[in-house]
């Protein structure tokens, strides 16, 4: 008998399911499943990315500091108060690392990112999952979960997959009634989607226990390179790079990340098709009878009659060549999680669900 065994709670661990890629016999697919950018990274990325080739036998930077200072320089904030991570995932990760474990709670919301509750149980601790509204942070149920053992709220604004966000209100109304020994993480990974948002860098200011986290995944179109920041008070940010490798992230990756930070004419251009698209598509999915909520994401959440509909609508999209993804596991078994493509990807979407409607008449 093998007597080596996991700490507790490790075994509990699902583990997570990425957006699926291919189609069994069908070729040229168009993967809208995992709320890539069609249009790819900044051109500057990419050379940036093959400047670097030359220096590989380097090690990268142990502070990041480059790559700090432009994202302070851009954001407006405190580069000595922000920390980059692999991905925001991996500042999400420091964050119970340092601050909860064995016999703590750990907040997220019903449809909320499925790495809050693998993350609490990383390092001990329980997840405790609050219900949302209508497909939004509900903060009275979130408020109403708290207890004297809650160490980390996790809250997605814009959410995924649900797509929907809360006010800058509501956000401060949650970190004005949270213990000051509980943490806020203001997960941001599409803040950029939405113009004017801060991503709530404002609450990190005002607020000695909230954190803020973005990522370069999404927008910045360098899922692949796997860079992501967070943004705290100082001491906080002295407490989490104390749980960091020191060469978490590689040479090609800060360049690929600081050159995509500067590239605010490809940023805008990515933001503006994104919405633009977003708009079409829900609309024209409305006109055959599949609704979504107002995005505010690169994704929109489609809405079916049943978990049967959505899920003989997802068969339908795959021998069309077309890759959404399913969200029963986020609690949403009557929707599909379709990313905003370019424009022909959208009008194949748009044409595919069209077709399966009629035919499902």
């Amino acid at each position: 008998m093998n007597k080596i065994t996991p700490q507790p709670g490790i075994m509990d661990i699902a583990l997570y399911q990425g957006g699926q890629s291919h189609v069994a016999g069908v070729e040229h697919v168009i993967k809208l499943s995992s709320n890539e950018n069609p249009f790819g990274p900044s051109p500057k990325a990419i050379e940036a990315v093959r400047d670097s080739a030359a220096n590989l036998h380097r090690y990268p930077s142990t502070d990041h500091r480059s790559l700090r200072h432009v994202i302070g320089e851009r954001q407006g904030l405190d580069p000595e108060r922000i920390i980059c991570g692999v991905g925001s995932d991996e500042v999400l990760q420091f964050v119970a690392q340092a601050y909860a474990g064995c016999g703590d709670e750990v907040i997220h919301t019903e449809h909320g990112f499925s790495m809050y509750p693998i993350i609490a149980r990383m390092v001990g601790a329980k997840p405790v999952m609050v219900p949302e509204r209508e497909r939004k942070v509900d903060v009275d149920a979130i408020l109403a979960a708290v207890s004297k053992r809650t160490k980390v709220v996790f809250v997605t604004n814009p959410g995924n997959p649900t797509s929907t966000m809360i006010s800058q209100n509501e956000l401060k109304r949650l970190a004005d009634n949270l213990p000051d020994e509980c943490l806020l993480v203001i997960d941001g990974a599409y803040a950029e989607f939405v113009d004017g948002f801060d991503g709530g860098a404002a609450l990190v200011d005002q607020y000695q226990n909230v954190i803020m986290t973005r990522t370069f995944s999404k927008i910045y179109g360098l899922g692949g390179m796997r860079v992501g920041w967070g943004y705290a008070q100082r001491d906080i940010i002295e407490v989490l790079n104390r749980v960091r490798q020191p060469f978490n992230l590689s040479l090609t990756a800060l360049a690929a990340a600081e050159a995509a930070a500067q590239d605010e004419e490809y940023l805008n251009f990515c933001r503006s098709e994104n919405a633009r698209l977003r708009s079409w598509l829900s609309d024209e999915l409305a006109k055959v009878g599949v609704p979504s909520d107002p995005s505010s994401t690169n994704f929109i959440l489609a809405r079916f009659a049943d978990q049967v509909e959505a899920e003989a609508c997802d068969d339908f999209l795959k021998t069309r060549g077309l890759i959404v993804r399913r969200v029963a596991g986020y609690n949403l078994p009557n929707a599909l999680r379709i990313t905003v493509g370019d424009e022909e990807a959208c009008r194949r979407v748009v044409a595919a669900i069209s077709e399966f409607k009629r035919g499902a008449e």
